[in-house]
């Protein structure tokens, strides 16, 4: 009995936390896309280049 109760116990909140985490509204916006960078080039030794 106690083996049931803690698995209904324990579903039932991820459940819980499932459906909240659902209906968030920002899950709904994008935000800006940022530009991508180039990659920066590394110098012979593969250090960055200092700037």
């Amino acid at each position: 009995m106690i083996d049931n109760l803690a698995l209904g116990l324990t579903h039932g909140l991820m459940l819980l936390a499932a459906f909240l985490l659902l209906k968030r509204p920002d899950l709904d916006r994008e935000g800006p896309v940022e530009a991508k960078r180039a990659p920066r080039k590394r110098t012979a030794d593969g250090e960055p280049p200092v700037a």
